[in-house]
């Protein structure tokens, strides 16, 4: 009996060496009601809300749905994840938890304020900051941030990525979102009405997503006179 056991209980070394080696894959629930994937190579999270931004034209805008979920229950229709930061030189948007975004983009004035009128270099100093520091790499969001020359995508990766063709799209309507815009983008509507329209259809799509809107931007008159004009929904 003890040869048998002992018989079964060799493995080859090669094997051995593959189980070793091979990557862990993990599944999670989150709490804004996905499953998420953390696969070898990162993590890739999508956040449970749509912010979209559009850049056509001389114009740009920023336009956010007002659904807060949790699990299966929408806890509520009108909240705002588009705020207008910097004495109304820049436009945020958010998704991820409220509480981490909020801190972000305290975070993100901070830097506005020693850098002003440098947008990509402010962004870039707190994307690496958010990366490497203790507190704040284990902060869930993701941040758009525009002003009248350019728009950004803030991840906690480190990553601060300006579009090639205008159009950011984030959270879990983000994809829906960003494929309607391009569909859009060649057609004669104006910067606003594309991002209104995409954001309906990834509304309609997007069980996480609302037609609560908010919107926020710059017209070519706001750019030209150096002031931001706002417009909500």
């Amino acid at each position: 009996l003890s040869s048998t056991r002992r018989l079964f209980s060799r493995v080859p070394k090669g094997i051995k060496a593959l189980k070793k080696s091979a990557p862990a894959t993990t599944y999670s629930t989150s709490p804004y009601g996905h499953a998420l994937y953390g696969g070898p190579g990162g993590d890739q999270k999508w956040r449970a809300t749509t912010i979209l931004t559009i850049r056509k034209d001389g114009e740009v805008f920023v336009v956010g749905d007002g659904q807060v979920s949790f699990g299966d229950m929408r806890l509520k229709p009108n909240a705002k994840k588009v705020r207008v930061i910097d004495s109304g030189r820049v436009i945020t948007g958010f998704a991820g938890a409220t509480a981490d975004c909020l801190t972000l983009m305290e975070r993100l004035e901070t830097r506005l304020e020693q850098r002003p009128g440098q947008l990509m270099r402010a962004c870039v100093e707190m994307a690496k900051g958010w990366r490497t520091d203790k507190y704040l790499r284990h902060l869930s969001a993701m941040l758009v941030v525009v002003d009248k020359d350019v728009s950004l995508t803030l991840t906690g990766n480190g990553d601060v990525v300006e579009p090639h063709d205008g159009v950011i799209g984030i959270g879990s309507g983000g994809p829906y979102a960003v494929a309607a815009a391009r569909a859009l983008m060649d057609t004669d509507l104006s910067a606003k009405e594309v991002a209104v329209k995409a954001m309906t259809i990834a509304a309609d799509m997007c069980v996480y997503t609302n037609h609560e809107f908010v919107i926020e931007g710059f017209t070519k008159e706001d750019i030209e006179q150096g002031s931001k004009g706002a417009e909500s929904k």
